[in-house]
Protein backbone atom coordinates (compact mmCIF):
# COMPACT_ATOMS: atom_id res chain seq x y z
CA UNK A 1 0.00 0.00 0.00
CA UNK A 2 1.41 3.37 -1.02
CA UNK A 3 0.91 6.01 1.65
CA UNK A 4 0.19 9.58 0.66
CA UNK A 5 1.84 12.55 2.34
CA UNK A 6 1.04 16.21 1.88
CA UNK A 7 4.16 18.36 2.24
CA UNK A 8 3.56 22.06 2.93
CA UNK A 9 6.35 24.63 3.02
CA UNK A 10 6.73 28.06 1.43
CA UNK A 11 10.41 27.35 0.67
CA UNK A 12 10.72 25.45 -2.59
CA UNK A 13 14.21 24.13 -1.76
CA UNK A 14 12.97 22.48 1.44
CA UNK A 15 10.01 20.96 -0.42
CA UNK A 16 12.32 19.50 -3.08
CA UNK A 17 14.72 17.92 -0.56
CA UNK A 18 11.92 16.50 1.61
CA UNK A 19 10.02 15.28 -1.46
CA UNK A 20 13.03 13.25 -2.59
CA UNK A 21 13.57 11.78 0.87
CA UNK A 22 9.89 10.85 1.35
CA UNK A 23 9.51 9.47 -2.18
CA UNK A 24 12.62 7.32 -1.63
CA UNK A 25 10.94 5.98 1.53
CA UNK A 26 7.98 4.85 -0.60
CA UNK A 27 5.49 7.68 -0.07
CA UNK A 28 3.42 9.40 -2.72
CA UNK A 29 4.15 13.07 -2.02
CA UNK A 30 1.87 15.99 -2.78
CA UNK A 31 3.38 19.47 -2.42
CA UNK A 32 1.84 22.80 -1.48
CA UNK A 33 3.58 26.16 -1.20
CA UNK A 34 1.03 27.64 1.20
CA UNK A 35 -1.91 26.81 3.47
CA UNK A 36 -4.62 27.59 0.90
CA UNK A 37 -3.12 25.27 -1.70
CA UNK A 38 -2.60 22.65 1.02
CA UNK A 39 -6.29 22.72 1.98
CA UNK A 40 -7.34 22.24 -1.66
CA UNK A 41 -5.01 19.25 -2.05
CA UNK A 42 -6.05 17.84 1.34
CA UNK A 43 -9.75 17.97 0.44
CA UNK A 44 -9.07 16.34 -2.95
CA UNK A 45 -6.50 13.66 -1.97
CA UNK A 46 -7.23 13.12 1.76
CA UNK A 47 -3.65 12.13 2.63
CA UNK A 48 -3.39 10.42 6.03
CA UNK A 49 -0.16 12.29 6.87
CA UNK A 50 0.58 16.00 6.51
CA UNK A 51 3.99 17.56 7.05
CA UNK A 52 3.74 21.34 7.37
CA UNK A 53 5.95 24.28 8.18
CA UNK A 54 4.64 26.37 11.09
CA UNK A 55 5.63 29.80 9.79
CA UNK A 56 4.15 30.55 6.38
CA UNK A 57 2.50 33.62 4.90
CA UNK A 58 -1.31 33.60 4.82
CA UNK A 59 -2.59 30.50 6.58
CA UNK A 60 0.17 29.53 9.02
CA UNK A 61 0.92 25.97 10.07
CA UNK A 62 -1.10 26.06 13.32
CA UNK A 63 -4.19 27.38 11.50
CA UNK A 64 -3.68 24.77 8.77
CA UNK A 65 -3.44 22.08 11.47
CA UNK A 66 -6.76 23.21 12.99
CA UNK A 67 -8.49 23.25 9.58
CA UNK A 68 -7.13 19.82 8.62
CA UNK A 69 -8.22 18.33 11.96
CA UNK A 70 -11.68 19.86 11.36
CA UNK A 71 -11.83 18.15 7.93
CA UNK A 72 -10.44 14.83 9.17
CA UNK A 73 -9.66 14.43 12.90
CA UNK A 74 -7.69 11.25 12.17
CA UNK A 75 -5.16 12.94 9.87
CA UNK A 76 -1.66 12.84 11.32
CA UNK A 77 -0.01 16.27 11.14
CA UNK A 78 3.71 16.73 11.74
CA UNK A 79 4.87 20.31 12.26
CA UNK A 80 8.19 21.66 10.93
CA UNK A 81 9.63 24.37 13.18
CA UNK A 82 12.54 26.75 13.18
CA UNK A 83 14.67 27.08 16.32
CA UNK A 84 12.72 30.09 17.64
CA UNK A 85 9.30 28.52 17.14
CA UNK A 86 9.05 26.36 20.27
CA UNK A 87 5.99 28.24 21.59
CA UNK A 88 4.22 27.60 18.28
CA UNK A 89 5.31 23.95 18.33
CA UNK A 90 3.87 23.50 21.81
CA UNK A 91 0.66 25.27 20.75
CA UNK A 92 0.41 22.92 17.76
CA UNK A 93 0.66 19.89 20.07
CA UNK A 94 -2.33 21.29 22.00
CA UNK A 95 -4.22 21.20 18.68
CA UNK A 96 -3.39 17.49 18.33
CA UNK A 97 -0.32 17.64 16.10
CA UNK A 98 1.34 14.24 15.92
CA UNK A 99 4.87 15.52 16.33
CA UNK A 100 7.21 18.34 15.41
CA UNK A 101 10.64 18.35 13.86
CA UNK A 102 13.10 21.23 13.75
CA UNK A 103 14.98 22.80 10.87
CA UNK A 104 17.48 21.96 9.56
CA UNK A 105 15.68 18.66 9.08
CA UNK A 106 17.69 15.54 9.77
CA UNK A 107 16.67 12.76 7.37
CA UNK A 108 16.60 10.09 10.10
CA UNK A 109 14.44 12.25 12.39
CA UNK A 110 12.08 12.92 9.47
CA UNK A 111 11.71 9.20 8.78
CA UNK A 112 11.14 8.44 12.49
CA UNK A 113 8.43 11.12 12.76
CA UNK A 114 6.65 9.89 9.61
CA UNK A 115 6.94 6.27 10.74
CA UNK A 116 5.45 7.20 14.13
CA UNK A 117 2.54 8.97 12.40
CA UNK A 118 1.94 5.94 10.19
CA UNK A 119 2.03 3.61 13.22
CA UNK A 120 -0.49 5.79 15.08
CA UNK A 121 -2.82 5.52 12.09
CA UNK A 122 -2.44 1.73 11.86
CA UNK A 123 -3.01 1.29 15.61
CA UNK A 124 -6.18 3.39 15.38
CA UNK A 125 -7.39 1.23 12.47
CA UNK A 126 -6.74 -1.99 14.41
CA UNK A 127 -8.48 -0.57 17.47
CA UNK A 128 -11.52 0.34 15.35
CA UNK A 129 -11.61 -3.17 13.84
CA UNK A 130 -11.30 -4.73 17.31
CA UNK A 131 -14.08 -2.50 18.68
CA UNK A 132 -16.35 -3.39 15.76
CA UNK A 133 -15.68 -7.11 16.34
CA UNK A 134 -16.52 -6.75 20.03
CA UNK A 135 -19.72 -4.86 19.22
CA UNK A 136 -20.73 -7.63 16.79
CA UNK A 137 -20.07 -10.30 19.42
CA UNK A 138 -22.11 -8.40 22.01
CA UNK A 139 -25.03 -8.04 19.56
CA UNK A 140 -24.87 -11.74 18.68
CA UNK A 141 -24.74 -12.74 22.34
CA UNK A 142 -27.66 -10.44 23.16
CA UNK A 143 -29.73 -11.89 20.29
CA UNK A 144 -28.91 -15.42 21.42
CA UNK A 145 -29.84 -14.52 25.01
CA UNK A 146 -33.16 -13.09 23.78
CA UNK A 147 -33.90 -16.26 21.79
CA UNK A 148 -32.99 -18.49 24.74
CA UNK A 149 -35.14 -16.38 27.08
CA UNK A 150 -38.16 -16.52 24.79
CA UNK A 151 -37.62 -20.27 24.30
CA UNK A 152 -37.46 -20.69 28.06
CA UNK A 153 -40.70 -18.79 28.46
CA UNK A 154 -42.38 -20.95 25.82
CA UNK A 155 -41.14 -24.17 27.45
CA UNK A 156 -42.30 -23.14 30.90
CA UNK A 157 -45.73 -21.93 29.70
CA UNK A 158 -46.24 -25.13 27.64
CA UNK A 159 -45.81 -27.26 30.75
CA UNK A 160 -48.75 -25.65 32.59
Amino acid sequence: MEDKILLVDDEEGIRKVLHISLADAGYRVFEAADGSEALEIFKRENPPIVLTDIKMPGIDGVDLLRRIKHENPEAEVIMITGHGDMDLAIRSLKHDATDFITKPINDDILKIAVHKARERRLIREKLREYTESLETLVREKSALQDRLSSLGLRISSAGK
